[in-house]
């Protein structure tokens, strides 16, 4: 009756094994789908910094036509900065970014306010065909 007992209870049978195999890749499939997700968010937070950073460095040629000008910079000057080099320095971080980012002066108000609306937007293939559109306004002090 030992014998046969010690037997029985003698290591894993196969069925087991194969049990344990199935919760383990299931497991390491979660962790892959986890891990996906974050590089997308990570990707998605960089393009947002990329953007971040494009409406600072438009904020700065603002500044720059101001300081060169002596003046307020019009919409002749805005329309510069979005036709040259502006949209070219930006296009390359990211896509779609030139044919939808520009540089306007705000219409509410006077023009003697310096206001200006620095809109960025870029074509994101891995949403769900929404590109996404940041709006800031600036204005500048004179």
């Amino acid at each position: 009756m030992r014998a046969e007992r010690c037997h029985r209870s003698r290591g894993f049978s196969l069925i087991e094994a194969l049990i344990a195999l199935l919760v383990l890749s299931i497991g390491m499939l979660g962790a892959a789908a986890m891990q996906l997700n974050a590089l997308q968010g990570a990707h998605i937070a960089y393009q947002r910094s990329i953007a971040t950073l494009a409406a600072q460095d438009a904020q700065e040629r603002l500044w720059a036509q101001m300081a060169k000008g002596g003046g307020c910079p019009d919409w002749s000057d805005a329309r510069e900065l979005n036709e040259l080099d502006w949209n070219d320095a930006w296009s390359g971080y990211l896509p779609g970014f030139a044919d939808a980012s520009s540089v306007d002066p705000e219409t509410s108000g006077s023009n003697a306010d310096c206001k200006f609306t620095i809109t960025i937007s870029w074509a994101e293939a891995r949403s769900a065909g929404e590109n996404p559109e940041f709006i800031y306004h600036v204005r500048l002090p004179q």
